[in-house]
């Protein structure tokens, strides 16, 4: 009897169990039908938000990058101001200016129509663009050679020095901007006010005037790295218009002969092929430079948080073609084991086979012991003949009697051998220098005049030689903080 009970609370308590385990199933199946809903429900949200393909007009598109190519009358003028517009504004370093022209500028256009002619194997279009845009950068090149070349207007400022040396934030910068522009082109109702924004993120034009400016002014450095950045922008930007084009499905130009179909076809593929190779050989190669900037900036920061004394910005210190550092420190005095220890953090850093040049001026830590045993001395015996005034005073004629010795010392003493290497280093054209001071005098005072005397090698051109004279003169001045330096030449 007692079995047959136990028999059937076991069974019971099967059926309840099955039954607990058959709402558990039904209770997965709600709540994985609810997550596919979600999951559905979000997909089609994101589909809705981020679809482009909606709406576009592939007719007038088409036809506003066409209408933009032509370089022709009031178009060529536009340029042509623009550049001027752009040049004054790098020339007194004014950002509003610079934007200003960039929005009036009409460079995007061919760049544009080089991205969408290889979309749809328009090879004609293709061929009117390239011409177009090669147009448009001599008359680019050309109008700020002119401006430059008016002596005025020959200084390196800030923003023309910014526009040198591409960077792989640029790469991004011509992407994002070439994407948002053919897509802002694309809509029933151009969104002009986007056009604006990319021309103005994009910077076609600063770069331009800045090779113009490297023209004018024979450092050919800045104008292949202007140029070079130039290509970098109208590259990606062709290539992001190209990519859309291919995305929105634009229609492919039909050629009846088949043959000739098929040879622009294999054309546009292979130009595409190239452009999309050399963007990423670009971009690999901007990439690594900015790696490496980056981290040897970093080391120059950390050995400066040691207390080391570095002349100069980290960034003229860091030479990538060289694969160097070349740091000058004054003030202590630093051995074989600090730079090993220095070489140590360069491999933790990443820059393993990075060559490490300390360039060490005098020692000047005496004079600075002097100074602050001077100080230290007139804190003493402030405190120790507080009551006595007149001892006082006595202390304080004398030390300002020694601080202006020291003051006469530091105007008076040129440590010619402390600087020579700094020469050394930014003029290589340089075959001679010497330092004098020349005593004028009218009869009635006397006054001295600081003399550099120069001799530059043969292959140093006039123009460029009283470039260079310049910025000596204007660095030696800060440097040894005098006025009025005048250089000579040395026979």
């Amino acid at each position: 009897m007692a079995d047959n009970i136990d028999d059937k609370k076991q069974a019971q308590q099967l059926k309840e169990d099955q039954k607990q385990d058959q709402k558990i199933e039904e209770h997965k199946e709600e709540v994985q039908k609810e997550f596919n809903d979600f999951f559905q429900s979000t997909k089609e949200f994101l589909g809705e938000l981020l679809n482009i393909k909606a709406g576009t007009d592939k007719e007038a598109t088409a036809q506003t990058i066409k209408e933009g190519i032509s370089m022709k009358g009031h178009t060529a003028w536009i340029l042509v101001f623009s550049i001027l517009v752009a040049s004054i504004g790098l020339n007194v370093s004014s950002t509003a200016v610079v934007i200003g022209a960039m929005l009036i500028s009409p460079l995007m256009g061919p760049i544009l129509g080089i991205g969408y002619s290889i979309g749809i194997n328009d090879i004609d279009t293709l061929r009117l663009s390239m011409i177009n845009l090669g147009v448009m950068v001599g008359l680019s090149l050309l109008t700020s050679f002119l401006f430059f070349s008016i002596p005025i207007f020959k200084e390196a400022t800030p923003e023309i020095l910014a526009r040198t040396k591409p960077d792989v934030r640029d790469v991004l910068i011509a992407i994002a901007g070439g994407l948002a522009l053919i897509i802002a082109i694309s809509r029933p109702r151009p969104q002009f006010n986007t056009v604006a924004g990319v021309a103005i993120a994009t910077a076609l034009m600063p770069p331009l005037c800045t090779a113009g400016y490297g023209l004018a002014t024979g450092q050919f450095n800045y104008f292949g790295g202007a140029m070079f950045l130039f290509t970098i922008n109208s590259i990606f930007i062709a290539l992001a218009a190209f990519a859309i084009t291919k995305y929105l499905r634009f229609p492919m130009l039909k050629y009846i002969n088949s043959a000739k179909r098929k040879r622009i076809s294999q054309i546009a593929s292979i130009l595409a092929l190239v452009i999309f190779s050399f963007s990423i050989y670009l971009f690999y190669q901007l990439y690594l430079i900015n790696d490496f900037n980056t981290r040897a900036e970093y080391f120059i920061k950390n050995i400066k948080n040691e207390g080391v004394n570095i002349i100069g910005d980290a960034k003229e210190s860091i030479d990538y073609k060289e694969n160097e550092i070349k740091l000058y420190v004054f003030g202590n005095k630093y051995d074989e084991n600090d730079k090993k220890r220095w070489s140590l953090q360069l491999k933790e850093l990443g820059l393993k086979n990075t060559k490490l040049t300390i360039l060490q001026s005098q020692d000047d830590s005496g004079i600075r012991e002097d100074i602050d045993q001077i100080k230290e001395m007139y804190i003493n015996n402030y405190k120790m003949l507080s009551s006595k005034e007149e001892s006082i005073k006595e202390k304080d004629i004398r030390i300002n009697e020694l601080e202006k010795d020291l003051r006469k010392y530091y105007d008076n003493e040129i440590l010619f051998d402390q600087v020579i290497e700094e020469i050394k280093i930014n003029y290589n054209d340089l075959e001679k220098i010497s330092f004098a001071r020349e005593y004028i005098s009218n009869f009635e005072k006397i006054d001295t005049l600081p003399v550099i005397s120069v001799k530059w090698k043969s292959k140093v051109k006039n123009k460029q030689r009283k470039i260079q004279e310049e910025k000596l003169k204007k660095w030696m001045e800060t440097r040894l903080k005098i006025n009025h330096i005048e250089i000579r030449s040395l026979q």
